[in-house]
């Protein structure tokens, strides 16, 4: 053992007329515990926010949309090709997407219309884990007979509505077919076949999912689509995927990551997690001011034995190298203490769920989310072993600088 640190433990460790140090001591350690418990904590359950989010906006939207500036988009088929034949681009389906009015009986809600491919892989596998209640649409020669076209609901909407699976409602859309007698709406009956539940309140209240064939006829868009669904194999390349799609068709086309289509989103969610680590890394700091307080009344109660050491040869940075260790082992226990705490914390919410998320509140409904990552545990301990290393620097340059004559005048 280094003579520093065999000083630094007994200064420590002393019981005798050391009782008030030793406090002081332990309240530091706690006080800087608590500070990386809480910050861990935090930034766990907001990475796991974050995390549960986009999991629940992948689960009902495409990672790219293509559009068509000016309206529709007629020549669907080329332009899917064109969009496959990038690297990257695992998948891609036309899509309509428009607004209507739902009704049944005296019900009345209105909700966003999304005309899907019925036969695409990827849209029919998200929408299929989300069913809890029904199935999914009926294979085309089954549905080409069926009198009624098909609808799958949210289970928000649906509540709304209150319906279930067989029953049927009415669509009015917007866009209603000039007469004699001015502007009619567009109205059609339709069969719902499944209710779904992807977890997020904003999509399972406004949200249903029509055949595509359905929907151009319901809108009337004949051989049109609204855009171009887009699924790529890395998530998080979907921007740079995006924009060799927008080069490859070019104007008047347009397409646009998940991202980019949540920007706002992330932005604030990424500005309130910075800003919480700022927040609760001054407790922290406030915790390494303890240490300060600590090691300067062990100076003051230490300054015969620094004369001692230093008329008896010892160097003034061996002195200042003591009371730095003595500090660092204080933020080192109370480091390791807030990690275990942090660990055992989150893995009693994973486990338990002991808190839950209202839909109505925040955007998804479900137990609180905790993501805990290597990273955060490494950086919050690196920034506790940092503030405590720079609490050690004062009261450790100050017995360092102590003049053996001084402090033996009265002894």
């Amino acid at each position: 053992m280094r003579f520093e640190l065999f000083v630094a433990l007994r200064h420590l460790l002393g019981r005798r007329k050391q009782l008030f140090i030793s406090l002081i001591s332990m309240i530091s350690v706690a006080g800087i515990a608590l500070g990386v418990m809480a910050l861990i904590v935090v930034i766990a359950v907001m990475s796991g926010f974050e995390k549960e989010l986009k999991k629940k906006i992948l689960g009902n939207t495409a990672h790219i949309m293509v559009m068509k500036y000016g309206g529709p988009i007629s020549d669907y088929r080329r332009v899917t090709k064109v969009i496959t034949s990038q690297k990257g681009v695992t998948g891609a389906a036309p899509f309509i997407m428009s607004q209507a009015m739902l009704t049944h009986g005296r019900m009345v809600s209105g909700a966003g219309i999304r005309g899907i491919d019925r036969l695409h892989d990827p849209l029919r596998r998200k929408l299929k884990k989300m069913m809890v209640e029904g199935g999914y649409f009926s294979p085309p020669e089954a549905a080409s007979n069926a009198p009624v076209p098909e609808i799958i609901l949210g289970s928000e909407l649906a509540r709304n509505l209150g319906v279930r699976v067989g029953s049927q409602i009415r669509l009015v859309s917007p866009g209603g077919s000039p007469t004699p007698l001015g502007l009619v709406p567009r109205m059609q009956r339709f069969t719902i076949v499944g209710i779904f539940t992807s977890g997020m309140y904003q999509y399972d209240s406004a949200l249903a999912y029509t055949t595509l064939k359905a929907a151009q006829k319901f809108f009337s868009l004949p051989g049109r689509v609204s855009g171009i669904a887009v699924e790529v194999d890395r998530i998080y390349e979907a921007g740079k995927i995006a924009e060799k799609i927008r080069e490859a068709l070019s104007y008047p086309y347009w397409a646009r990551d998940w991202i980019s289509m949540n920007h706002n989103l992330f932005a604030a969610l990424k500005l309130e997690r910075t800003t919480m680590f700022i927040i609760l890394a001054l407790i922290i700091m406030v915790a390494a001011f303890n240490i300060i307080s600590t090691l300067i009344m062990v100076v003051m109660e230490k300054h015969r034995e620094i004369a001692i050491l230093k008329t008896m040869g010892l160097p003034s940075f061996r002195i200042m190298r003591i009371f730095i260790w003595e500090g660092m082992i204080i933020g080192f226990i109370g480091t390791a203490c807030g990690l275990a705490g942090s660990v055992l914390i989150c893995e009693l919410l994973k486990r338990y769920n002991f808190i839950t998320l209202p839909g109505d509140v925040y955007y998804f409904e479900t137990a609180l989310p905790v993501d805990l990552q290597l990273v955060h545990i490494a950086a919050t301990a690196l920034l506790s072993l940092l503030l405590s290393f720079v609490a050690t620097i004062y009261p450790s340059y100050n017995a360092s600088r102590l003049l053996p004559a001084e402090a033996l005048r009265y002894e």
